[in-house]
């Protein structure tokens, strides 16, 4: 209240706030347009293609793909994020591999996805009745062929739910991605903001532009859902 009462009693001030965020908002658009987008697109379809063959290892009865699915999944899920970006980006180059910033979030966010998107996937196709596998070998269809043709389009819609809650989050997770030089709209934020100082205004500018993007999602994905109910029987 009393930076409010300061800020309305001080019109050169308010103005000034007005104009910075006014010259602030076209760089934050760009670096979302140009990276924070890019990157949740990217990563999100690399880590789904991913989370699909570890789940699909984690119900082989090959020992050694199950064993290589868990201990990924277990490491990935049981460390911070944070850590691995650093750990890929800052780390690596001791080894002499060194990582432009933006391929480096989008292998620490692909990888992120892929293991939490495994659970998901994974649920979701032990939750397809057994009798939906013996019909599908009743009429001669393989193993792969009855996962690729009856049992996966079923999972789909079943894992559609919490797999969009897990690109929303990704969404906001790309923030992590200033952390390692990735110029996305946060780091724009940060950028602008050790000009002039005004951190509350320019972090409150961010996040309220996360706020639309989650948003506009949101309702796609219940337009998505909504759609997809139709074909589920009452």
């Amino acid at each position: 209240m009393y930076l409010l009462n300061n800020i309305f009693q001080d019109p050169e001030h308010l103005e000034r706030l007005i104009m910075i965020a006014k010259s602030s908002l076209y760089p934050m658009i760009e670096g979302a347009l140009k990276y924070t987008i890019p990157l949740t697109l990217i990563s999100f379809a690399l880590g789904l293609i991913l989370a699909v063959l570890t789940a699909l290892a984690r119900l082989s009865h090959i020992k050694v793909l199950n064993i290589i699915a868990r201990v990924y999944v277990s490491v990935i899920r049981g460390t911070p994020l944070l850590v691995q970006l650093f750990i890929i980006f800052y780390g690596l180059p001791n080894l002499g591999l060194t990582i432009d910033p933006f391929p480096s979030a989008v292998i620490g966010f692909s990888l992120s996805m892929g293991a939490y998107a495994s659970e998901i996937i994974r649920a979701a196709i032990l939750s397809i009745p057994k009798g939906q596998w013996e019909a599908a070998y009743s009429i001669g269809m393989s193993y792969p062929k009855a996962l690729q043709r009856v049992v996966l389009p079923q999972a789909a819609r079943v894992s559609i739910p919490p797999l969009s809650n897990s690109f929303i989050s990704l969404v906001k997770d790309t923030s992590l991605a200033s952390l390692i030089l990735v110029t996305e709209m946060f780091r724009r934020a940060q950028e602008i903001a050790a000009t002039n100082y005004e951190f509350l205004l320019l972090y409150s500018e961010a996040a309220l532009m996360y706020w639309i993007i989650c948003f506009l999602l949101s309702v796609a994905q219940g337009r998505i859902e909504a759609r997809l109910d139709r074909y589920v029987s009452k």
